[in-house]
């Protein structure tokens, strides 16, 4: 069995997707506007699959996507962490969050965790990410973190992205 760590920052608890999250997956994936960026909106078993999805990579790459929970209500907020589909060309942070979770620096602060992690514990030398161009939510979080374009390629969906360096968190 794969044991996923848990990462805490001052607002959030980062740990391993599970059953009990399959309430928020549904309906961030099932609502158009939240989800557009992330292949939405999809149905409840398609939701149900992203969550297995988010799970298997786990066990599968040996690092994922953590489960997003505030630490003082228990909520869980959205997904945050590393991806790495097959046929696409290296690892990548993502996240999404809720909708009522947004503009309030949830992103950021789980992103950092998240960063420094693949730095310090998968001891990658270099994290990065990419999203769509019209995806400016995103890209304006890329730059508060600090990361800066390093290329731009097609990916295997047919879409051209900006490939994104994050540098390693200050305190990392």
């Amino acid at each position: 069995m794969v044991q996923i760590p848990h990462l805490q920052t001052e607002r959030l608890l980062l740990r391993a997707p599970n059953e009990s999250d399959f309430d928020a997956y549904a309906e961030f994936f099932g609502d158009g506007d939240a989800s557009h960026f992330y292949g939405g909106p999809i149905g409840p078993l398609a939701a149900w699959g992203r969550l297995a999805r988010d799970s298997g990579h786990w066990l599968l790459r040996g690092y994922g996507q953590w489960t997003i929970v505030h630490r003082n209500s228990g909520d869980v907020i959205g997904s945050a962490g590393f991806a790495w589909p097959t046929g696409w060309p290296r690892p990548e942070l993502t996240w999404w969050i809720g909708p009522h979770w947004r503009r309030k620096g949830i992103a950021r602060e789980a992103s950092v965790a998240a960063i420094g992690y693949g730095y310090d514990e998968l001891k990658w030398g270099l994290v990065q990410t990419h999203m769509n161009d019209e995806n400016t939510a995103a890209k304006s979080l890329v730059v508060s973190l600090g990361g800066h374009k390093i290329a731009r390629e097609a990916f295997p969906d047919g879409i051209s992205r900006d490939i994104y360096c994050l540098p390693r968190p200050p305190s990392s």
